[in-house]
């Protein structure tokens, strides 16, 4: 089931499930954040609320007062059942043609009045529909990483094999340990300590805040498929330095074994 606001999803449900339900967690931050649409800056705020929609991370909602250069125009009100004077609504956002550009608009935006609680005045502009997000001078992607969260990068030399489907396909005498808050522990090895011969470049890619784009391989063995069983990043965001150019198996799909022992 996709998380409440997740890209392409039924904004008139987030704004139901808001007014309902409510934020798990709401966030002030001192950060600049900048928002540029259609080529052109539509937020520059040092006023962003970080947003809980569900437990897994937070979303940027920034003040309907620190938009500019952009019109915005409500194209579908949801009223609440549990507040009868709580009005959120779904919007369009324009920004109009200028210096050859084409007028853009986007319906990927819910907007709250000033009646609404704690997110009374503020506007949800969808990460994918913007061009780019920028916090302070830093691009982010996908959504903001969770101030609650953290990844520690650990390297060991305690051994480690990976086996699908009991054979053993990777062995390394070290690994880089990646913690990340909430998350099972995942494994970075040389990419020289896997066999060569089951690899099979994915055309899969996944992006993630907190280390960049990840690529994917396939793996075959014995004639099966394996789809998308490792990743690795060519270069990471600097905090994740430490894994760029490793491989990591999905702790779920294969077995994995570390000091002699199968980690569950």
């Amino acid at each position: 089931m996709p998380l409440p606001g997740a890209s392409g999803s039924d904004l008139s449900e987030l704004a139901t499930h808001l007014l309902k339900q409510g934020p798990n967690k709401v966030l002030p931050t001192p950060r600049r954040v900048r928002i540029i649409f259609n080529q052109t800056v539509i937020v520059d705020t040092t006023s962003p609320v970080l947003v809980w929609e569900h437990d897994y991370y937070p979303h940027y909602y920034v003040p309907e007062s620190e938009i500019k250069n952009a019109t915005l125009k409500d194209v579908q009100p949801v009223k609440g059942e549990a507040d009868a004077t709580a009005r959120v609504a779904v919007a369009e956002l324009t920004v109009a043609e200028r210096d050859g550009i084409p007028a853009k608009t986007t319906n990927r935006v819910v907007r709250f009045d000033s009646s609404w609680g704690e997110l009374a005045g503020l506007v949800r502009v969808e990460f994918a529909a913007a061009d780019i997000w920028l916090e302070e001078d830093l691009p982010i992607y996908g959504h903001p990483k969770d101030p609650f969260k953290r990844i520690d990068i650990l390297p060991s030399t305690r051994p480690i094999e990976v086996r699908i489907a009991g054979k053993t396909v990777a062995k390394a005498s070290f690994a880089n340990h990646l913690h990340e808050t909430g998350l099972r522990v995942r494994y970075y090895l040389p990419l020289g300590a896997v066999d060569p011969a089951i690899l099979r470049p994915s055309k899969t890619t996944t992006y993630c805040p907190y280390k960049g784009t990840a690529e994917y391989y396939d793996v075959v063995l014995d004639g099966k498929e394996y789809k998308d069983v490792i990743w690795y990043y060519k270069s990471t965001i600097h905090e994740s330095a430490a894994i760029a150019g490793l491989v990591s198996f999905y702790n779920e799909k294969v077995e994995i074994y570390l000091d002699g022992k199968r980690v569950e």
